[in-house]
Formats: C-alpha cells, sequence, structure tokens
C-alpha cells in the first residue's frame, strides 16, 4: 500500500519499503494559466457549434440561446473529462504548463474521479472567475478545489531535473533501449508525470537506502515498467533491476538521438 501525506506544498508518497518521495503541489498560478488555456481551446471548440445552433435562430432566438447554453457544458465538461481520462490527469493546458491530476492518496486514477472532479467544476467557478474553486483551494492544505475534495484528487506539477544530476546519474554506459525507438515513444506516451519524477528521485537518493530496501524498490519498479512496455529479450538480458530503471529514466529526462 503505497500512503501519502502533504507537507509545505508538497504530497509526499511512502513506499512499503518505508522510503519517502516528494511531488510538488500546483500552485494557484500555474494552474490558472493551465484553465486560461483550456478556457480558450473551450470557447473555440464552442464558436464552431455555432455556427450549426445559428440556424436554430430562423425558428426562435430563444432555442438558439439554450442550445447553446446545453451545448457549451457538454463540450467544456466533455473536453475535461476526455483529457484528463485519455491523457491521464492531463489537459491540453495541464500538459503545457506540466501539471497532472493525480489521486489525492496516490492510487491509479479512476474515470469516477475524473467525472466528479469535473462535474463540479461550475460549482467551484460561482459567482464568477472561479471564486468558490480559488478560495477553497487557498484555505484546504492540498490546494484543492471543491471537486477535488469530492473526488479525493490533488494537482501537481511536474518538477524539472536538474541537468547536472542527470549527467552524473546516467554518465558511462550505452543504453540499448535506444535501438528501439517505436517501444521509445510509446514508453514516453503511457508513463505520466509522478511514475517518472518517483524513478527519478529513487535513482537519485538509492546510496541513501539500504541493500534490501534498495533492491526491493527496483524489483518494484522495473517490474512496473515492464508492464506498460516490454523490450526484446536481447536488450534486457543481464540487466539488473537498477540498471533497468536506469534505461527507463534515461529516455525520459534526456534528449537521446535514435
Amino acid at each position: 500500500m503505497v500512503m501519502s501525506i502533504r507537507q509545505s506544498q508538497e504530497l509526499l508518497v511512502k513506499t512499503p519499503e518505508g522510503v519517502v518521495f516528494s511531488i510538488p503541489l500546483a500552485g494557484m498560478i500555474t494552474r490558472t494559466l493551465a484553465l486560461l488555456v483550456d478556457f480558450m481551446v473551450i470557447i473555440i471548440l464552442a464558436k464552431a457549434v455555432n455556427f450549426v445552433t445559428i440556424w436554430f435562430m430562423l425558428v426562435s432566438s430563444d432555442l438558439m440561446n439554450s442550445l447553446n447554453i446545453i451545448l457549451y457544458f457538454i463540450i467544456s465538461t466533455g473536453y475535461t473529462i476526455f483529457f484528463e481520462w485519455g491523457l491521464r490527469g492531463q489537459t491540453l493546458g495541464k500538459r503545457l504548463l506540466g501539471l497532472q491530476v493525480i489521486d489525492a492518496d496516490a492510487l491509479p486514477l479512476k474515470f469516477s474521479q475524473v467525472v466528479m472532479r469535473n462535474l463540479l467544476r461550475f460549482v467551484d467557478a460561482l459567482p464568477a472567475f472561479y471564486l468558490v474553486g480559488g478560495i477553497t483551494a487557498f484555505f484546504t492544505s492540498k490546494v484543492q478545489r471543491l471537486g477535488d475534495l469530492a473526488a479525493n484528487t490533488v494537482v501537481i506539477r511536474h518538477r524539472r531535473a536538474d541537468q547536472p544530476s542527470l549527467e552524473k546519474i546516467f554518465a558511462g554506459k550505452y543504453n540499448s533501449f535506444c535501438d528501439y525507438p517505436h517501444l521509445v515513444a510509446k514508453l514516453k506516451q503511457r508513463i505520466d508525470i509522478m511514475e517518472a519524477d518517483i524513478a527519478l528521485q529513487a535513482l537519485s537518493r538509492r546510496d541513501d537506502m539500504s541493500d534490501s530496501d534498495r533492491l526491493l524498490l527496483f524489483d518494484r519498479l522495473a517490474s512496473h515498467f515492464k508492464e506498460i512496455i516490454e523490450f526484446p529479450e536481447k536488450t534486457t538480458f543481464g540487466l539488473s533491476s537498477e540498471q533497468y530503471v536506469k534505461n527507463v529514466v534515461d529516455l525520459l529526462f534526456t534528449k537521446k538521438k535514435m
């Protein structure tokens, strides 16, 4: 069981081995910027639909306005649900800003949670400019709006890796996974921000762990990544679990020529 706690604007994830990883929570400014990007996309989609509904004005202007309101609700809610579920917790705005919705207990995000947090978005937006949601997020310990509280979700931000530490971790060994760019592309698509960040932190802090905890943790991480994408046996033969994780993180955080 993975346990999470929150301290100083960070979500702390504790593994069964007792190793704690920190994931920064998204602040109000970056969440607002992501919201603005998504709002612009929704407006463009709604405008496109208006070109169709405008013909209903020939019947009744009230009918046209009613249809526009209903369709705006469907478009705005459907957009966020579709992308947050399809992109594993990210809308286009969140992806651009490096944000992601995750379960507050660091468990896999469920479709019901995505639906719940987005259905309550209109309550958070009351009376205007997301005032209710903003006030709620400001006073909650995990920066959660009402939709997040109801769905038990939080929004995290992607921590940019420090380049010198990456060079130290990945120096001196060829990454055999680079020989399969199509599998690398799938791997990058299927691994989310939280998984990548935890794996990077594990490599950065491996010398601080006991030998048994280190072995068990990297066995778990390697098994998880193998379930996501399976590389040919000739590229993984003889690789330790730690080296396997190192190869994966190398692909996620550094630019490779393939």
